[in-house]
């Protein structure tokens, strides 16, 4: 894991506004920032929150030290007594947030940062970035993973994106319950399980395609999956069997009509006596795709490029506000943007879903000021992750799945449905505090 400053990774006027507000005596002010979504991207039922863990790393990393003071000074971003306050700044307040892998909906307060203005401020860029990008490709995870049932899905978007996201979208599709990646650096940073054989070039270098079949099975062992429609699928196949056997591993299909051909090859590897060897397809799919490939004989999914760009929607839309600061006899005030189209609601916020009898959840019930009541078969939602500056919410990435797994299950049924549609549960706000309409999603 690289220790390097993650300070520089922001926005200028987060800067200029420490500038300020130092200047104006303002900037020690306790405040309350929160980050949430004010709606699901268009269609989807249900988000799941991804990043926070990365999130936390970046926290302790963002510090100003004399490489960075002296970039901002070589360009004038801030004035000298700013840049002596950046010089000794550290982190020192609370945070709390919605445990990685939760889903989430409309106004779900995803993390409260509790410090003082100077300090909460200059995290807003980089929450929100970490947070955005991360949070939509589990979400689209999630989806492709239910689509998919118990057939597995493999992450191999890496060369559709940049490549320090596709390390970030590797992580973030283990989460959601993808089960390798083809991302090695997602390996060494996160332990998210690789997988890997072959690309059309393998077949292409040698003269024969029973080379290469024989090249890459004597390398990597019958139990490896052969790419058959370089050429001719039929053709392939027999070949793959002759050459690694009926104990062949899998078989890949990369184009085509994937439904059909799954058929075809199924028919003829169960004629070859290969009962046992597996079908993965690959190509352009999506959430869309997999669940239409129900019905064919699949063994698994690779999905690339719909993964890492979210499937339509690159960005969850969390915004960063300030919701309570401190006045001037000293206590806290709840504040709030009224802009049309884009309010916030003013307090700091707690969460719990609310939960029948069985277990299904009902609604997310946030609490303005204080914590809803729980009226017995619901659940809190909010964990502390940073306590006085020091990181406390760490957490491995199967604790992570496991907790994906457990609340996308307890979502009513209709929350599988890929058909666009409005959230899965409504957002209750409680305590009488709302400031103002919003879209419908809250009441």
């Amino acid at each position: 894991m690289t220790t390097q400053s993650t300070a520089l990774l922001t926005d200028h006027y987060e800067l200029t506004m420490l500038q300020a507000a130092l200047a104006s005596g303002t900037a020690h002010r306790r405040a309350v920032f929160e980050l949430f979504p004010r709606r699901l991207p268009e269609g989807r039922r249900y988000g799941v929150v991804a990043g926070v863990g990365r999130a936390l790393d970046a926290i302790e990393r963002f510090t100003f030290d004399p490489e960075v003071v002296d970039v901002l000074r070589e360009h004038g971003v801030v004035d000298e007594p700013t840049l002596e306050w950046l010089a000794g700044y550290r982190f020192d307040g609370d945070v709390w947030g919605y445990a990685e892998g939760e889903t989430y909906f409309p106004y779900s307060p995803l993390m409260v940062v509790e410090s003082t203005f100077a300090e909460a401020v200059l995290l807003e860029t980089l929450l929100l970035s970490i947070l955005n990008h991360d949070s939509a490709i589990a979400s689209a995870a999630s989806r492709m993973t239910w689509a998919a049932g118990d057939r597995p899905c493999i992450e191999m978007g890496s060369r559709r994106t940049h490549e320090e996201a596709a390390v970030a979208a590797a992580r973030a599709a283990y989460i959601a319950g993808f089960v390798t990646t083809s991302n090695l650096a997602a390996r060494q940073r996160y332990d998210v399980p690789t997988a890997g054989t072959s690309a059309h070039s393998f077949t292409l270098l040698h003269d024969t395609e029973k080379d290469a079949f024989t090249a890459q099975v004597t390398s990597l062992g019958h139990g490896t999956t052969l790419l058959v429609d370089t050429y001719d699928v039929a053709e392939a196949v027999r070949l793959g069997v002759e050459v690694a056997g009926p104990g062949l591993g899998a078989v890949r299909l990369d184009s085509g009509d994937l439904g059909v051909l799954a058929q075809q090859v199924r028919d003829q590897l169960d004629a070859l006596g290969a009962h046992d060897t597996r079908i993965v397809v690959t190509s352009d799919l999506d959430e869309h795709a997999i669940a239409a490939l129900a019905a064919a004989p699949v063994d698994g999914y690779g999905v690339g490029t719909s993964l890492v760009t979210g499937s339509g929607h690159p960005t969850c839309g969390f915004v960063y506000k300030l919701v309570s600061r401190e006045g001037p006899d000293g206590e806290m005030v709840s504040v709030a943007k009224r802009s049309k189209d884009k309010i916030s609601i003013g307090g700091r916020k707690y969460a719990l879903r609310r939960r029948n009898a069985r277990g299904v959840a009902e609604a997310e019930v946030v609490g303005i000021g204080e914590a809803p009541v729980d009226d017995g078969d619901d659940r809190a939602l909010m964990v502390r992750l940073v306590e006085k500056g020091t990181v406390v919410g760490r957490e491995s990435l199967e604790t992570i799945r496991a907790r994906h797994a457990a609340s996308r299950a307890e979502l009513p049924m209709k929350a599988r449905q890929l058909s666009r549609g409005e959230p899965v549960i409504p957002t209750l706000h409680v305590d009488g505090h709302v400031d103002g309409p919003t879209d419908g999603q809250v009441s």
